[in-house]
């Protein structure tokens, strides 16, 4: 079986196929699982398809992993490293090639057996990074998620070797999921990108989450371009992902489609090469396959139509995105030649300092709030070098019940919408029936 450079050629894909729609799937069971890879290439999309790993294989409890094996008890993705390479490359046979992309994530901020694993099937694409994959998940250090992450991409580095250009995409744009303002994802997914390079990785992706303001999103992708250009080496090849909103999920499937509608059209607009796509199921559960292939046609259609559409007449107002972000790039690398020990340097000092991450190598300081135009700003900065850069700074305290409703925001908000587009359905039903009432 042939796996080489399958993500190496995704930007000749994205121009030839349009937008690439990627689910976050992952079973235990592997005749599941490679039933869940069938589907997703069969589908009527442009696709890559996704091994996610579960949550022991993330924090390297194995044994827990094949008791629930043994057991016959499903986990939450598919161990990767307890199944082996025999188990994995049956899963992936005549499934994973050239029109089928396949890359493994899974959330693990000590990467190293994970990797091993993927070099030793000849898997070739992966995510994570040592700050996205270290703070928001667990209690590892920052320091040993760094060094594991260093030794991580040298090894995953190795499969050129063989003739495979590995591929790795920084989770820096998706920290926290929620109310953390676009210019510092634009800093940690553009800094984790040269941590890959700087250990040996030549191909990368750089991701942004859908957040709360499409026009907020078009200028923060804009920005992620443009500063990916300027720092990234010119051997690097390089694409944008965007994610479907990380955070609370709207309740509805009217709610839910409107989100992954927007995110369609943005990475469309931006000119993003992938997305990685949720379900109406997000809110309620884990999705079936089933459900899993019916979003991935629905954003295909939605980005087949988005792409034959006029441009917005006017470009987003430029606020100060791509400033901050900059900003925060080069504060970053004048702290040491090395990215992860700048990177640990950065955080020391609170020069990169994520908003209600409870990790304890984050100052834990900065803030960010949802405005009445319902745009992410800083409440505070702590000590982030980027005071008044894109305003908006109220320094003082987010109380809970303020964080309580941010939170739900992107919910609330596109729940409404969706019952409104039914009312005014309804509505207009019943008016060309002849049965609305008389004071309609």
């Amino acid at each position: 079986m042939s796996v080489t450079g399958s993500f190496a050629g995704l930007a000749a894909l994205r121009r030839s196929a349009g937008l690439l729609v990627q689910p976050r799937m992952g079973f235990s069971d592997p005749r599941q699982m490679r039933a869940g890879l069938l589907a997703v290439r069969q589908a009527r999309a442009a696709t890559v398809a996704t091994l996610t790993l579960d949550s022991y294989t993330r924090v390297k409890d194995y044994a827990s992993a094949g008791r629930a094996l043994a057991d016959g008890t499903p986990l939450n993705g598919y161990p990767l490293v307890t199944h082996g390479r025999a188990v994995t490359r049956a899963v992936l046979d005549g499934v994973q090639g050239p029109d089928l992309p396949v890359q493994v994530r899974h959330g693990s901020a000590v990467p190293d057996d994970i990797i091993a694993a993927l070099v030793e099937t000849g898997l070739d694409a992966t995510e994570g990074g040592p700050v996205s994959y270290c703070l928001p998940y667990g209690r590892v250090p920052l320091r040993e998620a760094t060094a594991s992450w260093a030794r991580s991409c040298r090894r995953f580095a190795e499969l050129r070797d063989r003739g495979i250009e590995p591929h790795l995409e920084s989770f820096g744009g998706c920290m926290m999921g929620q109310l953390c303002p676009p210019g510092l994802l634009i800093a940690i997914t553009v800094l984790e990108a040269l941590f890959f390079h700087q250990h040996g990785l030549r191909s990368v992706s750089l991701s942004y989450a859908q957040q709360t303001d499409v026009r907020q999103d078009e200028e923060a992708v804009a920005a992620l371009r443009s500063l990916a250009t300027a720092f990234l080496p010119d051997d690097t090849d390089w694409h944008i992902v965007v994610y479907t909103y990380m955070g609370k999920y709207p309740r509805t499937r009217g709610g839910a489609l409107l989100l992954l509608r927007e995110a369609a059209e943005l990475a469309v607009r931006t000119g993003a090469t992938r997305l990685i796509v949720k379900t109406p199921a997000e809110a309620h559960r884990i999705p079936t396959i089933e459900e899993n292939v019916e979003a991935l046609e629905y954003a295909a259609a939605v980005a087949a139509a988005a792409d034959g559409a006029d441009p917005p007449p006017d470009p987003p107002p430029d606020t100060g995105i791509a400033a901050e972000a900059r900003q925060l790039i080069e504060a970053v690398l004048d702290l040491h030649p090395d990215v992860g020990q700048a990177l640990l340097r950065a955080f020391a000092k609170g020069y990169l300092d994520v908003p209600y991450c409870l990790h304890s190598d984050n100052r834990g300081r900065a803030r960010g709030y949802i405005d009445e135009a319902g745009r992410l700003r800083w409440a505070s900065v702590g000590s982030m070098p980027i005071r008044g850069i894109t305003g908006g700074e109220r320094d003082h305290s987010v109380g809970s019940s303020d964080l309580l409703s941010a939170l739900s925001y992107v919910e609330r908000k596109h729940d409404l919408l969706a019952l409104q587009s039914q009312d005014t359905t309804r509505t207009s039903d019943a008016l060309d029936a002849g049965t609305a009432p008389a004071d309609l």
